[in-house]
C-alpha cells in the first residue's frame, strides 16, 4: 500500500451508479442452447455441437447457479453500501443472459445515472476476463446512442485478485477443505491451484505490453494467477504448520478445437500425475473464480472428483469468495478508491504480493482480441 491517505468520506462522486457485470447463465433447460448460442456467436458452431457441449448444463436441471450467485452478491453489496453509509445504487447486467447488459445500462440511463462505476466479476487480466467485458461495454453504449439515450461513462474497476477481500477468504477455504479431508492425509496433502484454461497465445498477450507501468508486460493471466497461490500457499503453510507443501497452479474448463495449444495441466491430468507420484491427497482450489458456477459445479466437483474417486485419491475443494464480507466490503473500497483517484485526491491502493495494485484505466493495446479489433470501453 502507498503512504496516501485512506479514500474520503465524501462519497462515490462523480460516480452514481455501480453496474455489477457478470457473464450469465441459462436458468432452465429451454434456455441453454441459446444462452451457448450468445456465448459462441460469430464462431459458426451447428446447433446440435452446441446441445453436445450443454450436456453438463443438463445435468444441473439446465440451470446454471451463477446468476442465483450473482443475486446473492448483488444483495450482499447493497447491504454493505447501506450499512457504510454509502448512498449508490448498485445493478446487475450480464454478457450473455438476462438480464442484458444492454437492458440494464438502458435502464440505468432512465433512472438518471450518467457516470457509471463496473465491477466485472473476473479477477485477472485477460481477453476474455476483461476486454471482452470492455468490449460488450461498448457494443451496449454504441446501441444505447443509436437509440438516443443520454450518453453514460462507464468506468471498469481495476483488476482485484491480489486485494486481500479476495486473497483473504480463499485461505480460510483452503484451510477449511484441508481440515474435511482425512487427519492422516492431511500434513501430505497438495495443493492444486485452478483456473480456466485459456490458448497459450492469449496468455502470453496478456496485461499492456506497450505501457508495462500499467500492468506486467503481456504473461499477465498466469504471472497474477502464481501470485494469489503463492501468497495463499504462503499462508496455509503458516496456519496448518507445513512449509513444504507442494503446490501448482493447474487448469480446467478448456472448450477450444484441439490443435490450439492451450494452458496446461488440466486438472484430471494433474490428479493422475500426483497420484503417480504418491500424494496422499489434494486440495482443489479455484483462484480463478468468484462464485461456485458451473465450472466450479461440473469440472471440478463432477468431472475432477470422479477422477479422482477412480484412482482412489482423497481430494477436497476449497469454496470460491462467493459473497464473503470481506469481499463485498473489497468492492467498496474499490469503488471508493477509483472515485478518490477520479476527483484528484490522494489514495492509498490496498494489495497484497509483490506485483502491486493493477492500473485503472486499460492501455489500448492490452489482452488484444485473438480474432478481430474492436472497439472496447474503458480504455486510453
Amino acid at each position: 500500500m502507498s503512504d496516501a491517505r485512506k479514500p474520503s468520506s465524501s462519497g462515490a462522486a462523480p460516480y452514481d451508479a455501480l453496474l455489477l457485470l457478470s457473464f450469465g447463465g441459462p436458468e432452465a433447460p429451454e434456455d441453454v442452447v441459446p444462452f451457448l448460442e450468445n456465448v459462441t456467436r460469430g464462431r459458426g458452431i451447428p446447433r446440435e455441437r452446441l446441445k453436445e457441449v450443454g450436456r453438463h448444463y443438463f445435468l444441473f436441471g439446465g440451470v446454471s447457479p451463477i446468476n442465483e450467485q450473482n443475486r446473492e452478491l448483488l444483495a450482499a453489496l447493497r447491504k454493505d453500501f447501506a450499512g457504510h453509509g454509502l448512498d449508490l445504487p448498485v445493478y446487475w447486467g450480464n454478457r450473455n443472459w438476462a438480464p442484458y447488459l444492454v437492458d440494464t445500462l438502458r435502464e440505468m440511463a432512465a433512472d438518471g445515472h450518467r457516470r457509471i462505476a463496473v465491477l466485472a466479476t473476473s479477477a485477472y487480466a485477460g481477453y476474455s476476463g476483461c476486454r471482452q467485458y470492455r468490449e460488450n461495454l461498448a457494443d451496449a453504449l454504441a446501441v444505447l446512442a443509436e437509440e438516443g439515450c443520454p450518453a453514460l461513462t462507464v468506468d471498469k474497476l481495476r483488476h482485484f485478485y491480489n486485494h486481500p477481500g479476495f486473497v483473504e477468504p480463499m485461505i480460510d477455504a483452503t484451510v477449511a477443505a484441508l481440515n474435511e479431508l482425512p487427519e492422516a492425509v492431511r500434513p501430505g496433502a497438495r495443493l492444486a491451484f485452478t483456473t480456466h484454461s485459456i490458448p497459450d497465445a492469449m496468455a502470453e498477450t496478456s496485461g499492456a505490453p506497450d505501457d508495462p507501468a500499467r500492468g506486467t508486460p503481456g504473461g499477465a493471466y498466469v504471472a497474477q494467477h502464481l501470485e494469489v497461490a503463492r501468497l495463499i500457499a504462503a499462508a496455509v503453510a503458516e496456519r496448518t504448520g507445513v512449509a513444504d507443501r507442494p503446490w501448482e497452479l493447474v487448469f480446467q474448463s478448456r472448450s477450444g478445437a484441439p490443435h490450439i495449444p492451450w494452458l496446461e495441466p488440466d486438472i484430471c491430468d494433474h490428479l493422475e500425475a500426483q497420484h503417480a507420484d504418491g500424494a496422499p491427497a489434494v486440495v482443489m482450489v479455484p483462484i480463478g473464480f468468484v462464485s461456485d458456477h458451473m465450472e466450479v459445479k461440473y469440472d471440478l466437483d463432477t468431472e475432477a472428483v470422479a477422477k479422482a474417486a477412480e484412482l482412489g485419491l482423497p481430494v477436497a475443494r476449497a469454496a470460491t469468495v462467493g459473497a464473503d464480507p470481506r469481499f463485498t466490503a473489497a468492492v467498496r473500497e474499490l469503488v471508493l478508491e477509483r472515485a478518490a483517484t477520479e476527483r484528484g485526491e490522494g489514495v492509498s491502493r490496498c494489495a497484497l504480493g509483490a506485483l502491486g495494485p493493477s492500473h485503472d484505466v486499460c492501455a489500448v493495446a492490452c489482452c488484444p482480441n485473438p480474432r478481430a479489433a474492436r472497439p472496447a470501453a474503458a480504455e486510453r
